[in-house]
C-alpha cells in the first residue's frame, strides 16, 4: 500500500527519529516531490544550514540562525494575518474558496531540529525564543485554512525543551516516529494517540534505517519507509525547478490555478 502525506487533509506534521533513522532521507523526499509543484518552500536549520542546505535553490528563504528564524516566523505571521484578512473579506473560510485570482500560493515550512529553536545558553535568549515559539504555534493554529503548512522534525521534542514545544506538539496531527534514542522522545510523539503505535516505534531496529510509525488522518498507524533519495537527487530536485521558487516577501502576489490535492505527496 502506498504512504501517502495529504497536506490537505492533515495539514502539519511532526518527524521524530535518531541520527540515522531515516528522518533525513524523509525530508529529501518530501522535498524532492514537492519541488516541481506550485508551492513555495521555507526552510529553518540552526545547525548551519547544514541539512536544508541540499534545497536551498529550490527554498524562498533558509533561515540558519536564531535570529533569522525569529524574522522569517514574523514575517509568515504576517502574511497568515494578510490570508486571513483577505478571507473574511470575500466571505471566505479558506483560501480554497477564494476565487482562483486571489487563491495565494501553498506554503510549507520545514524546522530542521527544532530542540535548537528552544535552547538557550544565555537570559538574553529568552525573548526571541519566547516570540518564535509563540509565532509557530500561531502558525500551527492558523495554517490549515490558509495554506501554511509545518513540518517540524528533530531528535527530541520534549517536555524539558518548555510549554511552547508542548503546545506546538499538540497541534501536529500527523506523527511519523523513527528509531527514537530513549523511549521518552517515543512516548512525546505517539504516546497520547495510541498505545499500540507507541509500542511499534519501540521494536524499530537499527538495521531499519528509514523505517517509521505514520499516524494520520484515519486515526490509525502504519508502518511505513519513504523512499530512499539520495542527496545528489535532492540536489538535482532542487536546482532543476528553482525557477518555481516565489520571491520573498512576494507572495502576496496570487498564485497559479492548481488543483486543491496538489499538495499531496506520495511516498
Amino acid at each position: 500500500m502506498t504512504w501517502a502525506i495529504d497536506l490537505r487533509t492533515v495539514p502539519h506534521w511532526l518527524v521524530v527519529g535518531a541520527t540515522r533513522s531515516g528522518k533525513s532521507t524523509l525530508i529529501a523526499a518530501l522535498v524532492t516531490q514537492w519541488a516541481p509543484q506550485p508551492i513555495a518552500l521555507f526552510g529553518i536549520d540552526l545547525k548551519g544550514g547544514m541539512e536544508l542546505s541540499l534545497f536551498e535553490e529550490r527554498l524562498s528563504a533558509l533561515a540558519s540562525t536564531r535570529t533569522q528564524a525569529a524574522d522569517l516566523l514574523a514575517e509568515l505571521v504576517a502574511e497568515a494575518e494578510a490570508r486571513m484578512e483577505l478571507c473574511r473579506s470575500v466571505g471566505a473560510r479558506s483560501i480554497w474558496e477564494l476565487p482562483e485570482k486571489l487563491r495565494r500560493i501553498p506554503i510549507i515550512v520545514i524546522v530542521d531540529e527544532v530542540a535548537e529553536l528552544y535552547l538557550m545558553a544565555t537570559r538574553e535568549e529568552k525573548a526571541e525564543v519566547g516570540e518564535i515559539s509563540t509565532n509557530l504555534l500561531r502558525l500551527a493554529q492558523l495554517g490549515a485554512a490558509l495554506g501554511i503548512h509545518l513540518v517540524i522534525a528533530g531528535q527530541r521534542v520534549g517536555s524539558d525543551l518548555g510549554p511552547g514545544v508542548t503546545a506546538l506538539r499538540a497541534q501536529l496531527a500527523g506523527r511519523i516516529c523513527h528509531r527514537v534514542s530513549d523511549p521518552a522522545t517515543a512516548e512525546m510523539a505517539l504516546g497520547d494517540l495510541d498505545k499500540d503505535a507507541l509500542e511499534a516505534a519501540q521494536r524499530i531496529t537499527l538495521t531499519e534505517q528509514g523505517v517509521a510509525i505514520t499516524f494520520g488522518e484515519d486515526g490509525r498507524w502504519t508502518r511505513a519507509r519513504s523512499t530512499r533519495t539520495t542527496p545528489d537527487e535532492a540536489r538535482r530536485a532542487a536546482r532543476k525547478y528553482a525557477h518555481l521558487a516565489p520571491s520573498w516577501p512576494g507572495l502576496h502576489e496570487a498564485a497559479d490555478p492548481a488543483e486543491p490535492d496538489d499538495e499531496g505527496v506520495y511516498l
